[in-house]
């Protein structure tokens, strides 16, 4: 029986971890919500409180920036947002899903800006998603 070649473990072991590195979708594109759909979280109204505002940028887009205010004790870590653009009648015509602060402390706030959002009527803001950050238990 002949040895395998280093070279041919070479091979399987990139090809190995380049299907791995697809299969987790190291994609910063997120799905767009279809229909009313608003947070993947329910309830993160408890949690949180945003406070933006809107403001124009060069080639007719708005800028949106604010703060993320939690209400919990705990951190608050890979915090998504839900941008909405609606029309007059209240209509979605754009939304996506953007990173907003990395994280935000308990009882803490934390800085967001979302740039090149089409000019519209009015805009929607949600908490998309987040993950607590619970501390370790201190020992005495």
């Amino acid at each position: 029986m002949k040895p395998v070649p280093k070279s041919m473990f070479t091979v399987v072991r990139v090809g190995l971890i380049a299907v791995v590195l697809t299969a987790c979708g190291l994609s910063t594109h997120y799905p767009i919500p279809s229909g009313p759909m608003t947070t993947l979280i329910p309830g993160w109204e408890r949690h949180f409180m945003l406070e933006w505002t809107v403001e124009p940028e060069h080639g007719g887009s708005r800028r949106l920036d604010g703060y993320i205010f939690n209400r919990y004790g705990e951190y608050a870590a890979d915090v998504r947002l839900l941008v909405q653009a609606l029309d007059a009648s209240g209509v979605v015509v754009d939304q996506r899903i953007v990173w907003g602060p990395t994280g935000v402390g308990g009882f803490g706030r934390a800085y967001f800006d979302i740039r090149h959002l089409p000019a519209s009527d009015h805009y929607q803001v949600f908490v998309w998603d987040y993950r607590h950050i619970e501390s370790a238990a201190v020992m005495p």
